[in-house]
């Protein structure tokens, strides 16, 4: 039988990576994805937070329900991959993070237990839109997600290249990063390049914010906490001979709790307004909050280790990864409800999995999808034992 399930996982994987569509316009994807899940026998209801749907699978008497999560959006990056048979049909636009493959998994372990019925409950499939906006999660919480399908708790996954396929990394508490984003408008003076002294520079004032900026990390966190600060955009209005009157920094920060998220956020305010004050410039400093950390339950850790173990054997699973300041929408599932992200490895070398993620030439390893759906399977047989 599992064969067979692994020429199907194959072919809706691929299915997917032909047809991909980015944030909130999973339209088609959702359609798909509803479809399959209905000839299950699933109960499916569509349209939550835009494009997002929950496929409901109860078997037994059990009061119990956990959820299951995949992402379903694409990236808007144009396919660099001559001879890819399943390569993306549409121009400019591909999953490049594997969430064809997260979609494939998590229909496979709907199929599973369809077919077993070996547990005792509820499960709740939910596939969510636009995770790489970091908008999808909160757009299905807004519509009522959990007041309409109540969970007790919620699992997902991701493939991780430069990982051995088919092998599991999860951790206790914060496993990825928050992502907050800032923008620092600077206002000078311009002048003529041959005659500063007439105006108020600031590429100087901006530069020295840049400079200063790093020092927050080192010298106002706690060493024993993680953060980066990132400038990644530094935009003027000036030219060849001209220096400008306006700077604008942009970049993102990324940490693992609200405490070190407020820090960062008053630090660096602090930090840009002081030094625009010392020159005699205008600051205008704005910053927000994009992705939440992703932060694991231990309890529910043990219990993503354990299913892991029982489908890929004990040394194939490490407890401990180290944290990743990576970003994923998942957390602001887990800020809701309590749960586990877990790392499922694509594969080492390029063409077998090991190409990064975000990469044109990208592809989700297709060997692993069995291993994913049966792992998505034996968490609900866990959690939800049959004859309890």
């Amino acid at each position: 039988m599992e064969s067979t399930l692994q020429g199907q996982l194959k072919s809706w994987r691929q299915h997917l990576h032909r047809h991909p569509e980015t944030g909130f316009e999973e339209v088609d994807t959702s359609d798909y994805v509803a479809n399959i899940l209905g000839t299950l026998g699933l109960d499916v209801h569509r349209g939550i937070g835009g494009t997002g749907l929950v496929a409901n699978l109860k078997v037994g008497e059990g009061q119990r329900a956990i959820g299951l999560r995949a992402d379903m959006d694409a990236l808007n990056i144009a396919e660099q991959a001559p001879g890819r048979e399943h390569a993306s049909r549409i121009a400019g636009k591909m999953h490049a993070c594997g969430h064809d493959g997260h979609m494939s998994m998590m229909l496979g372990a709907a199929r599973l237990l369809a077919e077993r019925r070996d547990f005792d409950g509820t499960v709740r499939f939910i596939f969510q839109p636009a995770e790489e906006h970091g908008r999808g999660a909160k757009a299905m919480m807004a519509d009522g997600l959990f007041e309409r399908f109540p969970i007790d708790a919620i699992f997902g996954a991701h493939n991780m290249p430069g990982m051995r396929a088919g092998t599991f990394a999860t951790r206790a508490g914060g496993i990825m990063a928050s992502e907050d984003n800032f923008v620092i408008h600077i206002k000078g003076r311009g002048t003529h390049a041959a005659r500063p002294h007439m105006g108020v520079d600031p590429i100087v004032i901006a530069s020295q914010i840049v400079m200063a900026l790093q020092t927050v990390v080192s010298r106002n966190l706690d060493p024993s906490l993680q953060a980066v600060i990132s400038c990644t955009e530094f935009i003027t209005d000036g030219l060849r001979n001209v220096i400008p009157s306006n700077v604008v920094i942009k970049g993102d920060t990324r940490s693992y709790s609200r405490d070190v998220q407020t820090l960062l956020d008053t630090r660096m305010r602090e930090v840009c307004e002081g030094i625009c004050r010392t020159h005699g410039a205008e600051c205008a400093f704005d910053y927000t909050h994009e992705f939440a950390p992703t932060v694991n339950s231990p309890q529910f850790v043990d219990v993503a280790m354990t299913a892991a173990r029982n489908v890929a054997g004990r040394e194939c699973v490490d407890g401990n990864i180290q944290p990743m300041m990576i970003s994923e929408d998942f957390g602001a599932f887990l800020q809701a409800v309590p749960g586990n992200f877990m790392f499922i490895g694509n594969g080492e070398s390029a063409g077998q999995g090991g190409t990064p993620l975000h990469n044109a030439a990208y592809d989700f390893n297709d060997d692993i999808l069995l291993t994913g759906a049966r792992y998505f399977a034996e968490i609900a047989r866990l959690e939800l034992p049959a004859g309890r």
